[in-house]
């Protein structure tokens, strides 16, 4: 394709380090309007949006008459001269020299006005080009990036787990069958398991992908399919555990509060209780945790795990994200330690984020024991040829070793402030939606 200038052309962006210099856009309309002989045209190139203005008199009448075929989402190439404008979001506009119309979009079907969920779940390969749905992909993408940032710089290996397994961390009931050629396999709810294992090769590991949950749950904090982010580590216990994850949190705060704050602005987020986000979190025992519930009003009763709504009761009491340690063996998974000190607990913890966000990690130190462990799978009745290979680390080489799990998309709502997950990811998979 030839294009009408030989210019480098910039990111919206970068625009305000241009100030006074002609430049070159390449992007999309998402709005315009005309006051008769002065044209105003809103632009955007996913990195930003500026506003360019069009004066007729400046500019040829073919210009001007092309400004007549533009729609939303039209994509161009416009250059003009950047000058500033504090009144600007970006702070600088564009006074349009040339255009080149490069496909004229066909009645867009988002319009200014209220669009139901549904409508906008359908059309959600269109919705995501709106200003506030980028600015979530932007501040996920910030967060991803801070998680490997993170554990890069602290020493920690990437490693992949499969996404299809022969066997579940915590049974099948609530994950996805596949055929598997002629035997089955199971889309994978948690890489921990292979973690364990690179652990043993690599001491600190991390596996960051795709994971399944075949629960039938319509709560705003839930997705069936999400990306989750776990590490694991060999010699580490649960208190230098629990350290790892309140430095993660601290420092995935810190760095979205440092690149993202614009973006954070468009979604209207309240910085003030992120600037809160700053180690070390507070920490409840499981046992103090239903004792703060019960009076709280919660009719829960020890053994029960804590629900969503526990949850939301407990973050509201604090203003940064806490702990709840030391849950009751039988509600957690039968690879967690028990308490040396009271084995009826398990070395584990829950972290909730703050605002009522509820749980965002879950972690825990594992049994290293080979003869506890095997009795552990007998108790909660799983196949144990299935876990012959992960008993095989505790029968050459057992060691001390914890981990966790983060969710991205969770973190992401918490965060940005939102309502529900469902906009934290770009094409969200729901109990009730599998399209687009």
């Amino acid at each position: 394709m030839t294009y009408l200038f030989a210019m480098t052309d910039i990111y919206i962006k970068d625009a305000p380090k241009h100030i006074g210099e002609e430049i070159e856009l390449r992007g999309w309309v998402y709005n315009f309007r005309s006051s008769g002989s002065i044209y105003f045209l809103q632009l955007r190139d996913g990195s930003g949006r500026i506003q360019g203005i069009v004066s007729k008199k400046e500019v040829s009448q073919e210009l001007w008459e092309n400004l007549g075929k533009i729609t939303m989402e039209t994509s161009l190439i416009v250059r003009g001269k950047l000058r500033e404008e504090r009144r600007a979001p970006s702070g600088v506009e564009l006074d349009v020299s040339s255009l080149k119309i490069l496909a004229v979009a066909a009645e867009y079907p988002i319009s200014k006005k209220e669009h139901g969920t549904d409508f906008l779940m359908d059309n959600r390969h269109l919705w995501i080009r709106s200003s506030r749905q980028e600015a979530i992909l932007r501040v996920r993408s910030e967060i991803e990036q801070a998680f490997r940032d993170f554990f890069y710089e602290r020493g920690f290996m990437l490693t992949d787990s499969p996404v299809f397994t022969p066997s579940a961390c915590e049974g099948t009931t609530d994950l996805f069958e596949v055929k598997y050629f002629d035997d089955k396999a199971y889309l994978s709810q948690s890489g921990q398991l292979y973690l364990e294992a690179t652990a043993a090769a690599l001491g600190r590991v991390y596996c960051f992908g795709p994971t399944f949950r075949s629960e039938k749950s319509k709560t705003r904090r839930h997705l069936t399919e999400f990306w989750m982010l776990e590490a694991e580590a060999a010699f580490i216990e649960h208190e230098e555990n629990l350290k790892l994850q309140e430095d993660l949190v601290s420092f995935v705060v810190s760095r979205v509060l440092e690149r993202r704050a614009d973006d954070l602005k468009i979604l209207e987020r309240n910085l003030e209780p992120l600037r809160n986000i700053v180690a070390p979190f507070p920490r409840l025992s499981y046992d103090e945790a239903v004792k703060k519930l019960q009076e709280l009003g919660s009719d829960i009763k020890w053994g029960d795990d804590l629900g969503g709504d526990d949850e939301t009761v407990l973050t509201k009491q604090y203003d940064k994200p806490i702990f709840i340690t030391h849950y009751p063996v039988e509600v957690k998974s039968f690879y967690m330690k028990p308490d040396p000190q009271n084995p009826r607990v398990v070395l584990n913890d829950d972290l909730l984020a703050p605002e009522g966000y509820g749980e965002i990690i879950g972690g825990s130190q594992r049994i290293d024991d080979l003869n506890l462990l095997e009795q552990r799978i007998r108790e909660h009745h799983l196949p144990k040829e299935a876990f012959e290979w992960y008993l095989d680390i505790r029968r050459y080489g057992s060691f001390p070793h914890s981990g966790f799990g983060i969710g991205l998309e969770r973190t992401v709502a918490w965060i940005c402030g939102l309502e529900h997950v469902r906009e934290t990811t770009p094409f969200p998979r729901l109990l009730n939606r599998l399209k687009p």
